[in-house]
Formats: structure tokens, C-alpha cells, sequence
């Protein structure tokens, strides 16, 4: 059985640590949330319409720059990871790693043999191949040509591009098709996790699959509003966009004084190479503020962006750091 571990456990740091504000920069999740308007009251008193559910789907599909038969709403960017091992006979699935272990979980879950592969020229010739692009947690980029190439020579492709928004260059969902599905997550951009919202972008019989696996009423009517609105809002993305550019930098300058070097990420993360990643975490853990470590490094650790009145707090923490 595949592991799972993942960010945001926050109850776990209070548990161990103690305190009450804190700073959780253990998930990629924008700090500073899109602005959410009062939301109808029928959004919330009856099940999803079909006119909400359109409304949602015309905006996603101007915002990835596909056609609305092919995006699927659903709970999540997990939710489709739940779902698409089951497009096909289990078979040989490699996985583009380290990355997120979901994929590899939901697998192995349904019977696929799992093998980790660490470039995308060992991703051939599987029947089911993934790829997080950007990746999380060390921010590896491919072109959308590179992987254009690889949908070729493997059954299905499936990239993930949860961390995409900050950087549309690197979409592949102009080339969906039979063979290469995305997913995209609306929570982490939007900084809405908990509105639970994602998308899958493929071929409309691929999507009329899952569709039928996710059941009706996938997504929650307040969802649908928050979406719909949030996906046109193009001056609000270009600004957070700006923002998070230069809030990666001022992390990195952080970490490059405390001695950190940078491993790679994302706008929305940053991941760097510690002396210690568990000294490294218990020392901003016992500041209240909680980061991601990997069972698989000893000296990795992932930072989220730190927002507003947070800078403070987490600029005096990495002036206290000392190796150990």
C-alpha cells in the first residue's frame, strides 16, 4: 500500500506543539483568497441546476482555453484523481517522481502496478502514465511539446496541473485528446480549498465516463457560484500573479540568508535543502507556524507563501535559525 501524507494537518501541529494562531504554510494554498461576494441563497437551499452548472463549465473552459464539452466539474482535483485509474483495465501505470502521492495511492488502489520513474523517458511504453506539471514538491517544469510527445507513447497520459495557474505557458490542455486528459485544481490559486473544486479537461466520451462514475451533483452549489465568478475575474488573477511572483522571491532571499538553498517550487511554494528538515520544522513549529516535510528527504522542506501581517513572524523565525 502506497503511502499518504500531505499537508495542511494542521490539528496534528497544534497537538504537538500547542498555540492557537498559526501560520500553516504546509499546503500550496494562496494565502489571500480570492474575494468571495455574498452568494444567492438558492445556491445554498436547492440541489445545483443545470444552468449553474454551465455557467461554471463556460468559464472554465474560457479560462484553460478549451471547448465547454470538454470540462468536467468536480469536488476537487482529488475527486478526479479517485476516479480516472478506472478509466481503464488496470495495467502498468509509471508515475513521474518524487511528486504527489495520490496518484501513486489511487492506483496501486485499484489494481494497477505502480513503478516510480524519475524522467520522462521512462514514462513510455506504460499503459497509464502521470505527470505533475508544475511538479510539487520541487517545482520541475515540461514544455507542453515534451509532453505532447510523450501522450504518444503511452496509453493514457494524465497531467496534473494543480499548481498551473501562476504559469499558463506550461498547460498542455490545447492537445487533450483520447490519449491525454488534464487536471486542474481551482483551491489553491483561489486560495479556496474548501470550496473543494477542480476540473478535468479530455475528450468529451473520457469525460462522459467519469461523469457517470462521479454521479450527479458533483459539485456543490455554492461551488458553482464561487467558480464561475472567480474564473472571469481576470484583473484579480493577473494581480495575484504579480504578487506571488515577487513573494517567492522575498522567500528565497529568506531562506538564502538562513543558509536554505533553493530546491525548486512553484509561486505558490517553495521548496529548499536544509541541513535538517525535521530540526528545520520543529523550529517554526515551536513559532507557530507549520511547514511540509517528505519521508523520502532528510533535508527537504516546503514552504507555502506567507501573506500580510504572516511576513513579520516568519522573517524574525528564519533570523533565529541556527544548524544544528
Amino acid at each position: 500500500m502506497v503511502t499518504r501524507d500531505h499537508g495542511g494537518n494542521l490539528d496534528a501541529a497544534r497537538r504537538d506543539y500547542g498555540g492557537a494562531e498559526w501560520i500553516d504554510l504546509s499546503t500550496g494554498i494562496n494565502r489571500r483568497p480570492w474575494p468571495v461576494p455574498a452568494i444567492p441563497a438558492e445556491a445554498w437551499t436547492a440541489l445545483p441546476t443545470e444552468n449553474a452548472q454551465r455557467a461554471l463549465v463556460e468559464a472554465a473552459a474560457e479560462a484553460y482555453g478549451v471547448a465547454a464539452d470538454c470540462v468536467l466539474p468536480l469536488a476537487g482535483a482529488q475527486a478526479a484523481i479517485q476516479l480516472y485509474p478506472r478509466l481503464g483495465t488496470p495495467g502498468i501505470a509509471r508515475v513521474l517522481c518524487p511528486t504527489y502521492n495520490e496518484h501513486a495511492a489511487s492506483l496501486s488502489a485499484q489494481g494497477w502496478q505502480v513503478e516510480a520513474v524519475e524522467g520522462l523517458r521512462g514514462l513510455g511504453g506504460a499503459d497509464l502514465a502521470v505527470v505533475v506539471n508544475p511538479n510539487n514538491p520541487d517545482g520541475r517544469c515540461w514544455t507542453p511539446e515534451a509532453l505532447e510527445g510523450l501522450a504518444k507513447k503511452v496509453g493514457l497520459l494524465v497531467v496534473d496541473e494543480s499548481f498551473a495557474d501562476p504559469q499558463p505557458e506550461l498547460s498542455v490542455a490545447a492537445a487533450i485528446s483520447e490519449r491525454l486528459i488534464v487536471l486542474r485544481s481551482f483551491g489553491k490559486f483561489y486560495g479556496l480549498a474548501g470550496a473543494r473544486l477542480g476540473f478535468v479537461l479530455g475528450a468529451p466520451a473520457l469525460l462522459d465516463r467519469l461523469r457517470e462514475m462521479a454521479g450527479p451533483w458533483s459539485v456543490s452549489g455554492p461551488a458553482l457560484a464561487i467558480g464561475a465568478s472567480a474564473l472571469r475575474d481576470r484583473d484579480w488573477q493577473r494581480a495575484t500573479t504579480e504578487r506571488l511572483a515577487a513573494d517567492a522571491d522575498r522567500l528565497d532571499r529568506l531562506a538564502q540568508r538562513a543558509g536554505w538553498a533553493l530546491v525548486g517550487g512553484t509561486p505558490l511554494f517553495r521548496t529548499y535543502a536544509t541541513p535538517d528538515a525535521e530540526a528545520a520544522q520543529i523550529h517554526l513549529a515551536r513559532r507557530a507556524i507549520w511547514t511540509r516535510r517528505f519521508p523520502y528527504s532528510r533535508t527537504w522542506l516546503r514552504l507555502g507563501l506567507p501573506d500580510g501581517a504572516d511576513w513579520g513572524r516568519v522573517e524574525q523565525a528564519f533570523s533565529e535559525w541556527r544548524p544544528v
